[in-house]
């Protein structure tokens, strides 16, 4: 069974955000092995500069497999082409590890690693909804691949 990592940085501090990934989880056990992995933010520096290189050494200790980041740089993709990249990656890789960072982003390190950046769109949303917005994305993309009326 492959594994998924959702590498974060921060985490979820209100319910309802913890129940909604919660729920996803449950549901994408039946996909994979599914890891929400929380690195510390360390926005309390003095220097954005600083910021990404403390998050970066902490995102990068965590990455395994073939590594996505979530950039709103990124490339946008339908929830079919999700699939179409989740599948055709898992035949080479038993782990996947998917990236949101911080309120700076991510340094230079993370994004050379990515094999592929993904975005949302321009829009901007809290880190707290991307990481929603990411996981049911991933489950939706094993349900597409798996022919269930899930996606419609």
């Amino acid at each position: 069974m492959i594994t998924i990592n959702l590498i974060c940085v921060g985490n979820l501090k209100e319910k309802f955000w913890v129940e909604a990934q919660n729920e996803y989880i449950k549901r994408l056990q039946k996909f994979c092995k599914f890891n929400v992995i929380e690195v510390e933010e360390k926005n309390v520096s003095a220097s954005a500069k600083e910021v990404l290189q403390k998050e970066e050494k902490l995102i990068l200790e965590k990455c395994k497999g073939e590594v996505f980041l979530f950039d709103i740089n990124g490339k946008m993709f339908s929830s079919e082409q999700l699939s179409e990249l989740i599948q055709k990656s898992a035949l080479h890789s038993s782990t996947l590890s998917f990236v949101i960072g911080g309120s700076y982003g991510v340094g230079e390190a993370v994004k050379k690693i990515a094999s592929e950046k993904l975005s949302f769109g321009k829009i901007t949303m809290p880190h707290n909804l991307a990481r929603i917005v990411a996981i049911e994305q991933i489950y939706r993309a094993f349900n597409i691949s798996s022919g269930t009326s899930y996606h419609k």
